[in-house]
């Protein structure tokens, strides 16, 4: 490692260590690193503009973002919260299996763990605590966990970010992350249930099921969005960005056209608020651009490559290893950081060790989402905190069994790749 890069890394985490934000930090140190190369600093701002520019797959990250946001305005919530009550709320533990339900259903709009946890885990929390069968501390935790499921079940910001780095079909990924994210579903349900036998959390009064068929075709038109997204890219009728772009039309269409809870006003609030969203992530996707043409003239990539090939080791052993890496990375840093700056060190050794990138893809997202609630700094932990105002203490005490079960998760998804791969090999993927 040259003298340069360490310099510029070194001022990369001091900015970061005293709390700016990532992009700038990220900026600083490229700044720190031309300049004591002797470098023209112009090459940050001319690099940065260029590969956003020609990034025309980036363009189904603003287009993702406006959809959530239209759909966690209106009243959409209501209308699958009390489906999911219908569903899953009779069993011991109901709430926390609806928690679970509502996060699945949910990941179909939004694709964020922080919009998921920030918006309908508020709702489901208030609603936990109210009715006096579970502690703060639990309805918290589990809800923290849940939200992680957001990114992973289309659509999926990380996953189109890690399209543009590895070159993956976006489809493929999409579709890859369904049934690791059911699984996800499943053992923290399963938790939930061992749990509330353990500590007598009683179940909701059973909504007759009388009432089950209109519940469920007033949640319909919002439980169709990955379907018909997942219909556009695989049907071959339009691009990634072009789905991008009628999953946000669909979401005004059902929004404001159909449950007619989106006024004029509150769109121009939706739009406001979703480009500064955009713009956060832009300006990460940007600065770590810089970045990584930085670490492509360091040659970090073939060097970190040729070292593993030398070391003879096996994809199983490999896989194992970054992936203890990113979720170490991930308690720290963004899922986005993460996937724009690290993950394409690892790429050209996953190509030479024969390991499908659409597995690896979803391993590293799913891995990102535990990260964001692994303590001392899961950004979810702070995130819900801040909603909510259960201290950290009580959050944390009770995450503890619900990221065992999630790890439990993804060792079996390292260790039976099928469980990423088969859904996308049913619809043709040759990988």
């Amino acid at each position: 490692m040259s003298i340069e890069l360490t310099l510029g890394i070194m001022a990369l985490f001091g900015m970061a260590a005293i709390g700016t934000p990532v992009a700038f930090s990220i900026l600083m140190g490229v700044i720190v690193y031309l300049g004591v190369a002797g470098q023209d600093i112009a090459i940050a701002g001319e690099t940065m503009v260029q590969r956003l520019f020609d990034g025309f797959l980036l363009l189904a990250v603003p287009l993702f973002i406006v959809s959530a946001n239209i759909m966690n305005a209106g009243s959409i919530s209501d209308r699958l919260l009390n489906f999911c009550v219908a569903v899953v709320g009779r069993f011991r533990g109901g709430m926390g299996h609806v928690n679970v339900v509502a996060s699945l259903i949910f990941s179909g709009m939004s694709g964020s763990a922080v919009a998921d946890a920030a918006g309908i885990g508020k709702i489901i929390i208030d609603m936990m605590v109210k009715s006096g069968k579970y502690t703060r501390g639990y309805a918290a935790a589990i809800t923290a966990a849940t939200a992680t499921i957001g990114p992973i079940i289309p659509p999926s910001i990380p996953m189109v970010i890690y399209a543009l780095v590895s070159g993956a079909s976006i489809a493929d990924l999409f579709l890859g992350g369904i049934i690791p994210g059911l699984l996800m579903g499943l053992v923290l349900m399963g938790m939930n249930t061992i749990i509330s036998h353990r500590r007598n959390f009683g179940a909701e009064d059973p909504v007759p099921l009388r009432q089950l068929p209109r519940l469920t075709v007033q949640a319909t038109p919002a439980l169709l969005m990955p379907f018909i997204l997942l219909f556009c890219l695989y049907s071959g009728i339009t691009t990634p960005t072009e789905a991008a772009a009628i999953a946000a039309l669909y979401a005004l269409i059902i929004a404001a056209g159909l449950y007619r809870t989106i006024r004029i006003k509150t769109l121009y609030e939706i739009f406001v608020e979703s480009a500064r969203s955009a713009a956060s992530v832009g300006l990460v996707i940007g600065a770590s651009m810089i970045l990584t043409y930085i670490v492509i003239q360091e040659n970090i990539p073939q060097a970190l490559s040729a070292s593993l090939e030398g070391a003879d080791i096996s994809p199983l052993v490999f896989l194992i290893l970054i992936n203890i890496l990113v979720l170490l990375l991930g308690c720290i840093l963004d899922a986005t950081v993460i996937i724009l700056v690290i993950v394409p060190l690892f790429i050209p050794t996953c190509e030479a060790l024969g390991i499908d990138l659409v597995h690896f893809g979803v391993l590293v997202v799913v891995n990102s989402m535990i990260g964001l609630i692994t303590p001392p700094y899961g950004i979810l932990l702070f995130v819900i905190n801040a909603v909510t105002g259960i201290p950290l203490k009580e959050i944390i005490s009770e995450v503890w069994v619900f990221l065992g079960v999630l790890i439990f998760a993804l060792l079996l998804m390292i260790l039976v790749p099928e469980i990423v791969l088969w859904l996308p090999r049913v619809f043709g993927y040759q990988g």
